[in-house]
């Protein structure tokens, strides 16, 4: 469970590659009022039900904001090449796709394998450009149908606004050898400035055969994640909870230093399926 958001700098420039807006999708489904297993919460800021024909490049996009037209993540080692083709909308759902395709990528290097991501923030590197959506405090949920196999890497995790790669909270982690267990965690930078990180690994059922509800309750004095509206983990170490406004992000790597890469038992292409992203604000705030 590293900082997938390491080495930013790094990353920022990539090969380009065409990407075309899409049409806005159709919200036409009736959005719940509260998170699963919740009361009381504060009123729906976001909603995507992914009822539409494309991706609602209103609410997202793409790639991290060193996008090109396609993207990685370095700092980790990651195996992908993030394209917009990967990132697909159809029959109420957001379809993200890894699959074995070769592509140039950054510095021209070839990439064995394309996935999909879809942000909430920025696919610039100028911070003075709004953010699709961001939010200081709140309730983030997905629901999920996640894939299984080694190499795999699905993630529902935030950053912040600036830019900068900690703190960071990720909501759902799970390798794709090992989907019985979920992966909480906070990343963050102490006193003296050195990478940090608080969280659990959790012993769960296989969460590749079914539809599961992925939530994270982010408040000023805690942190608490949640599995089907189930409570799993609590972090409420004031100093080190973030206070800056932040950003959503779904994807599905593929390798990296943590997963490793896949082999032989790994069917592809594999599918991270989501049938909604919704943010409440927190309750009085």
């Amino acid at each position: 469970m590293p900082g997938r958001a390491a080495l930013l700098a790094v990353l920022m420039l990539g090969t380009a590659c065409t990407q075309s807006d899409s049409a806005p999708a159709e919200q036409t489904a009736v959005v719940a009022t509260q998170p699963v297993g919740q009361v009381g919460r504060g009123e729906l800021l976001f909603s995507d039900e992914f009822d539409g024909v494309a991706l609602d490049r209103s609410k997202w996009v793409t790639c991290y904001w060193w996008n090109r037209g396609g993207c990685t993540n370095l700092g980790n080692h990651e195996l992908q090449w993030y394209l917009p083709a990967n990132v697909t909308v159809a029959n109420g759902q957001l379809r993200l796709r890894a699959q074995r395709e070769k592509v140039r990528g950054l510095n021209n290097t070839l990439y064995n394998y394309t996935s999909g991501l879809i942000s909430t923030g920025r696919d610039v590197a100028d911070v003075a450009r709004s953010t699709k959506f961001e939010f200081r405090y709140g309730y983030a949920e997905m629901r999920a149908l996640l894939p299984s196999g080694r190499g795999l890497w699905p993630t529902f995790w935030m950053l912040p606004t600036n830019h900068s790669s900690k703190p960071e909270i990720d909501i759902m982690e799970v390798l794709g050898q090992r989907p019985d267990t979920l992966y909480l965690t906070l990343h963050y930078r102490d006193a003296q400035g050195a990478d940090r990180k608080q969280g659990r690994a959790i012993e769960t059922s296989d969460l590749s055969t079914g539809w599961h509800v992925y939530g994270v309750d982010w408040q000023p004095d805690h942190i608490v994640w949640y599995l089907d509206g189930v409570e799993r983990s609590r972090y409420e170490d004031v100093e080190h909870i973030p206070h800056e406004p932040m950003y959503v992000l779904v994807n599905l790597a593929v390798g990296g230093d943590w997963p490793g890469a896949p082999d032989s038992s790994t069917v592809l292409p594999a599918d991270l399926l989501v049938d909604y992203v919704r943010i409440w604000r927190a309750p009085d705030r």
